[in-house]
């Protein structure tokens, strides 16, 4: 058995990462593609080990020579780089392919070992690794059968969308027996290279091979090995993410991304806090519908955003502001504040992290009985503050203060002179008394603005309806002066049409809102008891989506990496909370997905009795 490597190419959307170098030594966490591959390959006894070199060639070469790798290697020049594909590349070595197996790669992967392994111990002769079409791949994909058989072969030009479901990705690895290589592969790919030249793919040889219905090749499906092709800067930050030895670190930075986790769709989040029931599916389908038209067309300015949002809270127009998301109004309303500012912590950093002057912060005890509104007024009542910021229920721990004592709390700060942000981006999913309805336990209300113009209620529509990706959140407040200040600060068109489009038509669906937050309270009551069982972990009472659990005996951040190493992504808190004790918060998901976290959960205690 020997590997060819393919290796001419110049990496061009890599940019200045491939100005003085090929792009296969480019490092991913400090290690270049070719000197993982190498290792990899030099570990599994090969005869030698074949790369085609062009751009950059004799540089390449001096740097894998200085590697030590054991296998002998061969070179062969492509000297037409420039203007040649990979089918040109491989037809220079098309005499090495007629004299060993031969173990077919491109110089631009990243991929697990056990990817290798599994195809040199598949007893089948040639093979096509293939993974299952996911949202980040691009190029070539196969329809393939039940017994791995290539139905068709798809180049990225041709690919269709609608018919995803089906494709599977070619990895650009390939197993060939001298056999298939000498007697069909190379008299196909040089009279496919005469016909149709040299700036062709090698792999629309392997399409023409499968038509004939040979069933000299099949496809080798990829379980759950990871491998990433690396064309371009982004698809270099992602595999950096991925391969990192260490699980702590893999941990660490794909929770420094701060979401876009759709690039790992085989991990779970418990991170981001959004329900679970809501949008249901026929808003989906009025969206998509509406996507071209969305897509291509201005939306609106501000106004017209904010008599859309009047309608859906009830309010007068000119007292609330549609945002980017609350993040965008949070600093939009701390820019101009004055005076120290009061923070309950731990808290949403946001708040903290935006604002330019003095906090004040009050850290009550970590407890089941949590704060209520005595203490924060204790707490604050002889500090000088300008703005007291309350998030209720709070995030990260679940602390909620009813309605009656919020309104307090308003009053008590009114009388200070001190303005009072509420953030109620979670406060629809409290548990409500018999006979109430969601409206009841929201204070943004004309009546209750216009009484308390010290009020400024700052909501985030991320959160309880589903929709983070479209970025929409709200200010609501009867100071007619800030409120003008803050409208003055904004762009005209701070709201993309997705988002627009989404307030517009989301009163059709309210009725789905409310059954929506009916089903999730259920789910978590259930998920809480579930929770309660585990037995290192101390629950505390939640009215959010999400809960926060002290976790005794076992380090926290190892918790979430054994969690994160088995496809489930938890947040670790403990750095929020300075008592020196462990916290994690979960999100609430789908009882579905609420079990299977239960299920890990009580695996890592059943492995540390075991320890």
């Amino acid at each position: 058995m020997q590997a060819i490597i393919l290796a001419a190419g110049m990496g061009k959307r890599l940019k200045h990462l491939t100005e003085n170098n090929t792009k296969c030594m480019v490092k991913v966490n400090g290690i270049s593609i070719i000197e993982r591959t190498l290792r990899i390959l030099d570990r599994k006894a090969l005869n030698k080990i074949v790369i085609v070199v062009g751009y950059e060639g004799q540089k390449l070469v001096n740097y894998i020579e200085s590697l030590n790798v054991a296998t002998p290697i061969t070179y062969i020049w492509n000297n037409d780089y420039e203007k040649t594909n990979n089918i040109y590349s491989l037809s220079l070595a098309k005499e090495h392919l007629c004299e060993d197996d031969t173990i077919l790669l491109e110089s631009d992967l990243v991929f697990d070992e056990a990817i290798i392994d599994r195809v040199l111990t598949d007893e089948r002769k040639s093979l096509a690794v293939v993974d299952k079409f996911e949202s980040w791949m691009d190029g070539s994909c196969m329809i393939i059968d039940d017994d791995d058989r290539i139905v068709d072969f798809v180049p990225g030009k041709y690919f269709n969308f609608n018919d995803k479901e089906k494709y599977y990705k070619t990895v650009n690895i390939y197993k060939l027996s001298v056999d298939f290589s000498s007697n069909i592969y190379v008299p196909f790919l040089a009279a496919y290279e005469k016909a149709m030249g040299e700036n062709e793919y090698y792999e629309s040889v392997i399409k023409l091979i499968a038509m004939l219905e040979t069933n000299e090749i099949r496809v080798k499906r990829i379980d759950d090995q990871k491998w990433y092709e690396i064309d371009d800067i982004q698809d270099l930050d992602i595999a950096e993410s991925l391969f990192t030895d260490d699980p702590a670190e893999r941990y660490r930075k794909i929770m420094s991304r701060y979401g876009g986790f759709w690039r790992y769709p085989h991990m779970t989040d418990y991170c981001y806090l959004v329900n679970p029931y809501f949008p249901p599916k026929r808003l989906l389908d009025e969206m998509e519908s509406n996507f071209k038209t969305l897509l291509t067309q201005y939306p609106s300015g501000q106004k017209v955003d904010s008599t859309i949002s009047s309608n859906i809270f009830g309010v007068k127009d000119e007292y609330i502001i549609l945002g980017n998301g609350a993040a965008e109004l949070i600093k939009a309303l701390l820019d101009i504040q004055t005076g120290a500012m009061g923070i309950i912590e731990p808290s949403f950093n946001e708040y903290k992290n935006r604002y330019s002057g003095n906090v004040e912060i009050y850290h009550p005890y970590i407890n089941e009985k949590g704060y209520n509104a005595d203490d924060v007024i204790n707490y604050f009542d002889d500090k000088s503050i300008g703005s007291l910021v309350l998030i209720n229920p709070d995030n990260p721990t679940g602390n909620y203060i009813p309605i009656y004592d919020v309104l307090k709390l308003i009053q008590w700060a009114e009388k200070k002179q001190i303005k009072f942000i509420l953030d109620e981006s979670f406060v629809d999913f409290v548990d409500l008394q018999e006979d109430e309805i969601i409206e009841d336990v929201t204070l943004i209300k004309d009546d209750i603005l216009e009484k308390h113009t010290n009020l400024y209620i700052i909501k985030s529509i991320s959160k309880s309806y589903g929709v983070p990706g479209v970025r929409l959140g709200v200010l609501a407040s009867a100071d007619k002066k800030e409120m003008g200040l803050i409208r003055s600060t904004l762009p005209i068109w701070n709201i993309n049409s997705f988002g627009e489009f989404f307030m517009q038509i989301f009163n059709k669906y309210k009725k789905n809102y409310i059954e929506s937050m009916e089903k999730f309270r259920n789910t978590r009551r259930r998920f809480l008891m579930d929770l309660q069982e585990i037995a290192y972990l101390k629950v505390l009472p939640t009215q959010a989506n999400y809960v926060m659990c002290e976790v005794v005996g076992i380090d926290s951040e190892q918790l979430c990496i054994r969690l994160f190493e088995e496809g489930i992504l938890i947040k670790d808190v403990s750095g929020k909370i300075s008592n020196g004790r462990s916290y994690i918060r979960i999100a609430v998901r789908t009882e579905k997905e609420n079990n299977i976290l239960i299920g890990y959960l009580t695996k890592v205690y059943n492995d540390l009795q075991n320890f």
